[in-house]
């Protein structure tokens, strides 16, 4: 909201209206958002009864000291940071670092060798400034605007080195686990616990359905651009069990992973 991109309505699903409709990572990371806060607040719900039982919590308390003071020791005395007093801070604090590490990491890493594999496509550097009428460099650019291009964008080797880093990147491990994945069946006895995370894996699964109809939607034009490249860096994977890996262009670790 603080972008101008969306208003509260209480009438939308998620309590938010995107002021532009046909804009795929909002949409699908709204949804995203909405089941891992619900995965969050049913799990916090089963050992956390009350307020009090936050406040009351010593290893909870040691847990959020050392995130602010540790982790962020650079920003601990920071006024905006939460006090962890109730059950809507836990569950809103777990939700906001569970979505950074999973979903908004994968967003912004796994689309890069697809996007940007190609160079031209997204210079990493400009190496001159744009030319100014009456210059060698200007005429340069009217006669040949190519042979310019290439003189300006970033040289052979950086070229390189650029796309062979953005391919590692972009490369999902064979052992990835995805977002609703378990890597063992017994990370708890709980049988409320499990039953949450099944939901939790399910909702996912069913977001996958709604991506793929979404994509195939020739009304929404943004879901895949003039270049016919469907938006699937949201797109979660907890269905796909192959390990496979590679440059899928899809798949939200469960955190991240370098």
């Amino acid at each position: 909201m603080d972008r101008g991109v969306a208003v509260k309505d209480p009438s939308q699903p998620h309590g938010l209206k995107l002021l532009i409709e046909d804009y795929p990572f909002a949409i699908d990371g709204l949804e995203i958002w909405s089941a891992i806060q619900t995965w969050v607040h049913d799990y916090c719900s089963i050992y956390y009864h009350s307020d009090a039982m936050v406040q009351n919590d010593p290893e909870l308390d040691s847990w959020w000291s050392e995130l602010r003071t540790e982790g962020h020791g650079d920003k601990k005395d920071e006024p905006w940071w939460p006090k962890m007093n109730t059950r809507a801070v836990l569950i809103d604090t777990c939700t906001i670092i569970i979505w950074v590490a999973s979903a908004l990491h994968a967003a912004v890493n796994f689309g890069q060798y697809p996007y940007a594999g190609y160079l031209p496509n997204r210079p990493t550097v400009s190496r001159r400034f744009m030319p100014k009428p009456g210059t060698p460099e200007y005429a340069e650019l009217e006669s040949n605007p190519e042979m310019a291009f290439l003189k300006t964008i970033t040289s052979q080797f950086q070229t390189l080195l650029g796309v062979s880093l953005i391919e590692i990147l972009s490369r999902h491990s064979t052992d990835e686990i995805y977002l609703g994945q378990s890597e063992s069946p017994y990370w708890t006895s709980d049988p409320d616990a499990l039953e949450a995370f099944k939901r939790f894996g399910r909702k996912l699964e069913d977001i996958e359905v709604k991506i793929k109809e979404r994509n195939n939607d020739e009304c929404l034009k943004n879901r895949n651009g003039l270049v016919k490249v469907p938006y699937t860096l949201l797109y979660p994977n907890t269905s796909d069990y192959t390990r496979e890996g590679g440059l899928t262009g899809k798949g939200i670790p469960n955190s991240i992973s370098i």
